[in-house]
């Protein structure tokens, strides 16, 4: 009994084991390729579960998934013969098991002939282009080539590239120390002319206030000096009128001031006594 029981146990571990050996799942997310005795024979990329030769045949899988390819920064040369350091990666992904396991055989290989692949089509790419136009122009229309370039190489590996893109592009020091001093002369030049320009500007509008002040003044001259005749033209009108009115004492009026005019505390006049000039201070008999 207890033999029979053994055996039934060693039936089932067998079974188990040879089901193991026999069937393999592949994930949605996954695909699988069949390897006998070293050879790739067969990829299988739809999910669901399979069967396999036990024991000769084993599987390797694959992630479907899109991967990410990030590159070590590189200097490459514009059309200008600037140096420019780019960091750039790439997404890609496996279309191919059976060719990809057959050109890279893993992931680390894959990423190596990526690496060649890249950097050649960047170096190509950026060299039909001046750095001012790499940096805010073309970026866009250059990654679009390179990615199809790439895309196209990358096909003969099982590999599909769906984009390549730069993180980073920037000058090394020397460079960057270089275009610093450029930057800074040009705006040290615009400075100087937006300078210039507001002088000039405030020499015109200093001009034409002058020119308005010396109008202003000169008909304000005018006008004060035509007030000024028609006040005197007035008083003269009415110290005549009151002269015909009252002579005698208009020119006592004119006497007085004479004298407050001319004669001081320790003024001196020697004049004779019957001079004109003495009349009103003569004492009346």
């Amino acid at each position: 009994m207890k033999k029979a029981s053994s055996l039934i146990i060693i039936v089932i571990v067998g079974i188990v084991i040879l089901a193991s050996q026999a069937f393999y799942k592949v994930d949605q997310s996954e695909s699988a390729l069949i390897i006998q005795l070293g050879k790739a024979v067969r990829a299988v990329t739809a999910p669901g579960l399979y069967m396999k030769t036990p024991f000769t045949q084993k599987v390797i899988f694959f992630d479907k998934r899109l991967l990410i390819y990030d590159a070590t920064p590189s200097a490459i040369i514009t059309r200008d013969k600037k140096n420019l350091v780019v960091d750039n990666y790439a997404k890609w992904r496996i279309i191919d098991p059976l060719k990809y396991y057959k050109s890279v055989r893993n992931e680390m290989g894959a990423q190596s002939r990526l690496d060649d692949i890249i950097f050649s089509n960047l170096r190509e790419e950026l060299g039909k282009h001046n750095l001012v136009d790499i940096v805010s122009k073309t970026r866009s229309s250059l990654m679009k080539a390179v990615t199809e370039k790439t895309n196209l190489a990358s096909a003969a590996f099982g590999i599909e590239v769906r984009d390549v893109r730069i993180k980073r592009a920037d000058l090394p020091p020397e460079n960057e120390r270089a275009v610093f001093e450029r930057m800074r002369a040009e705006r040290q030049r615009e400075a100087k002319r937006y300078r210039s320009e507001g002088e000039e500007r405030a020499l015109a509008i200093r001009a034409i206030a002058d020119k308005d002040k010396t109008v202003i003044i000169s008909e304000a001259v005018r006008k004060s000096q035509v007030f000024r005749g028609e006040g005197d033209a007035i008083a003269t009108k009415l110290y005549a009128e009151a002269y015909q009115k009252d002579p005698a004492f208009f020119y006592f009026l004119k006497t007085m001031e004479a004298y407050k005019k001319t004669l001081g505390e320790n003024d001196t006049l020697i004049l004779t006594p019957k001079n004109e000039f003495f009349r009103y201070l003569k004492k009346s008999k």
